[in-house]
């Protein structure tokens, strides 16, 4: 049976945003939907740290090949740098903001964000049949090059959604109807 994971960003919350809105939604399919809550702060938010929470839903068997998993911000490349480091393969990943390698936003950012960077981004379409990346031209974090590079690397499937910022509550996103149709 599939199942369902929502992964918050930098400085977030499995409340922030549009992801209890999400989670309603899938769980109104009759689906199972997960939505960790990820250490924040810097000295708590790392890939270390990230990475021990995901396991344990990986040893519990409750992320593999019917798994959906959903991303915002910083968390696309920590899922993609997880599931080609412990070599997880999953049905679909759909990632909302995503970038890798990109400093610039502010020093806390950037010090909570950096370990989750890495080099082989391109291997995490090895373990998904399926990459959708929605992403802004006018993110107020992240600039608009650095986000669709990050698509242009992974993506089965582009979504491009002209002045949406962060695609964020701070942007007006506390619902994202454009991602329900890519969830079922």
């Amino acid at each position: 049976m599939e199942n369902y994971f929502i992964i918050h960003g930098s400085f977030a919350s499995p409340y922030s945003n549009w992801l209890s809105w999400l989670h309603d939604v899938i769980e109104d399919e009759g689906k199972r939907v997960y939505v960790p809550d990820f250490p924040i702060g810097v000295g708590y938010q790392n890939y270390t740290n990230w990475s021990k929470l995901l396991k344990y839903y990986v040893d519990l068997g409750l992320i593999n090949k019917e798994t959906i998993i959903i991303g915002h911000s910083i968390a696309p490349v920590f899922i993609s740098k997880f599931l080609v480091e412990n070599k997880i393969k999953v049905k679909k990943l759909i990632f909302v903001c995503g970038f890798n390698n990109y400093l610039g936003i502010d020093e806390e950012y950037d010090a909570v964000n950096n370990t989750m960077y890495f080099n082989n981004l391109k291997d995490v379409k090895k373990y998904a049949d399926e990459i959708i990346c929605l992403y802004s031209d006018n993110d107020p974090y992240v600039k608009y090059e650095a986000e669709k590079e990050f698509a242009d690397a992974i993506a089965t499937e582009h979504v491009f959604i002209p002045n949406a910022g962060h695609i964020n509550s701070e942007s007006g996103y506390d619902t994202i109807e454009d991602i329900v149709g890519y969830l079922f």
